[in-house]
């Protein structure tokens, strides 16, 4: 039942992709969309705004390390306050 539950919380999971300007709020992007552009190329670089809880960043690398994938996640720091970060995430077959 546990593991039913993950699966559909991954599945409705909406990321926010990193900000291109800091007075705009984040784009929003699916699990599918990010599986679709990861079916397409054998390796892939998002780069996801610091809204976005750690836990679902941990949910969205269990799911592609369990489809086989190598999943490397990092805080990339573009500033000298605390809230000046994003993830950046590498996706390889």
């Amino acid at each position: 039942m546990q593991n039913f539950l993950k699966i559909i919380r991954i599945r409705s999971m909406d990321l926010k992709l990193a900000r291109t300007d800091l007075n705009v709020k984040p784009k929003k992007v699916d699990l599918a969309k990010i599986e679709e552009k990861v079916a397409k190329e054998e390796s892939v670089i998002f780069y996801f705004d610091r809204e976005n809880s750690h836990k679902d960043l941990l949910a969205l690398q269990d799911h592609f390390e369990e489809q086989g994938k190598s999943f490397y996640m990092s805080e990339v720091k573009y500033g000298l306050s605390d809230n000046d970060y994003m993830y950046q995430v590498h996706i390889m077959s």
